[in-house]
């Protein structure tokens, strides 16, 4: 029933629109108009304004045929991570890759050209189905701002599925929390040539403190990483500021704060050992630091519906859906933590945020397949 054709060319269609973090108003129009001429009402929210982005979240009703049905959920994110700009896509066999100057794009719009031709198969083939309500997020790649920013008054449904994977038979039940840390480090300034005892280095300090901490994979729930350094002014003057960027996600909340205090107190320490005497004033090198929570953990169990309806969707099409868990944020987390119990599984996507991005056709078609059936039984 699902149209390889037609979502393959779609895909083709919806890569070749430019559509970085906060810049995804050409691509959201052209959905737009498609939903409409399926029939939904569509509507936009605030969350654009709130990131400084070209416009918000796409939230689309789609009326369904079976009254009483629970109304289901279906989510992809538009935006996709740089370079992302003036996309080649090329089909080769059962594979789109690009030209392999940019990412392709897969992640995540192959999860929203496969929710579309959900909806048109739907309506062609007339499939009794309950009322959808369709979400396509913004800044998904940014820390899942769309997702935070999401007007959920809007929504009618309490559970649904997220596309944003690669294998269409896997379900992410499990998801780590995660911290943004910043450090912003202070020394002292002084000719690096002249009289370079005076002053204290900022970038010693931060790489004293780097080097004692414990970072990648920790075990197996936890990971810490340190992302941006950025301070310097000259080769020839002691550096007295660095801001550095850091994460560390688990799905053990014990583990990652203790994780986020051993990356603080690294800082510190290294801090405190490096001072020196200016006139009559010792001056210790110091650090401020900020500690965010990025997102949640995210934790599905087998016994909620929507894991029962996946799990009963595969077992229709004659597959084995499994369960398992990833190390990555999803706008799911998000999601789950505001009340709608959200699933999510992949579409094929390979070797996402590289230039080597690819997407498995057959894979693709597997994971509308399986949707298809979702939405059917959940009006059965």
């Amino acid at each position: 029933m699902i149209n390889r054709e037609r979502y393959v060319q779609h895909f083709l269609d919806l890569v070749r629109i430019d559509s970085h973090s906060r810049k995804e108003g050409a691509i959201m129009r052209r959905l737009q108009a498609e939903l409409e001429a399926l029939g939904a009402a569509v509507e936009f929210d605030d969350a654009g304004a709130a990131v400084g982005g070209e416009i918000g979240n796409l939230i689309a009703r789609v009326p369904g045929s079976r009254p009483g049905a629970p109304t289901l959920f279906l989510n992809a994110h538009v935006d996709t991570v740089v370079p992302g700009e003036g996309v080649k896509p090329r089909v080769e066999g059962d594979v789109v890759r690009t030209d392999g100057t940019t990412v392709l794009g897969g992640d995540d719009k192959s999860g929203v050209a496969v929710i579309v031709e959900v909806l048109r198969t739907l309506k062609e083939e007339g499939i009794p189905h309950g009322d959808l309500d369709v979400v396509f997020t913004i800044c998904e790649e940014v820390g899942l701002l769309g997702a935070k920013h999401l007007d959920y008054g809007r929504l009618r449904a309490r559970e649904g599925i997220a596309l944003d994977s690669d294998g269409p038979e896997q379900i992410i039940a499990e998801a780590p929390a995660a911290c943004r840390l910043e450090f912003r480090v202070h020394g002292l300034a002084a000719h690096a040539g002249v009289r370079p005892e005076a002053g204290i280095s900022a970038i010693r300090i931060a790489g004293e403190a780097i080097a004692r901490m414990r970072l990648g994979r920790l075990d197996a729930e936890t990971t810490a990483n340190v992302g941006i350094i950025e301070g310097g002014k000259a080769t020839n003057i002691i550096t007295d500021f660095v801001l550095v960027k850091a994460e560390a996600r688990s799905h053990d909340e014990r583990k990652l704060a203790r994780q986020v205090a051993h990356m603080q107190r690294r800082f510190q320490r290294a801090a405190q050992r490096h001072r020196v005497q200016r006139d009559d004033q010792m001056v210790t090198g110091r650090v401020e630091e900020t500690v965010s929570r990025d997102y949640p953990r995210m934790r599905l169990t087998p016994d909620l519906r929507i894991m029962r309806l996946i799990a009963d969707a595969g077992r229709s099409l004659g597959r084995e859906v499994t369960v398992r868990r990833t190390g990555g944020g999803l706008d799911a987390n998000i999601f789950n933590e505001r009340g709608i119990a959200v699933a999510t599984f992949g579409t094929g996507q390979h070797e996402i945020h590289t230039l080597n991005e690819c997407l498995d056709i057959p894979q693709s078609l597997r994971a509308a397949e399986l949707m298809l059936e979702c939405v059917r039984l959940n009006a059965a």
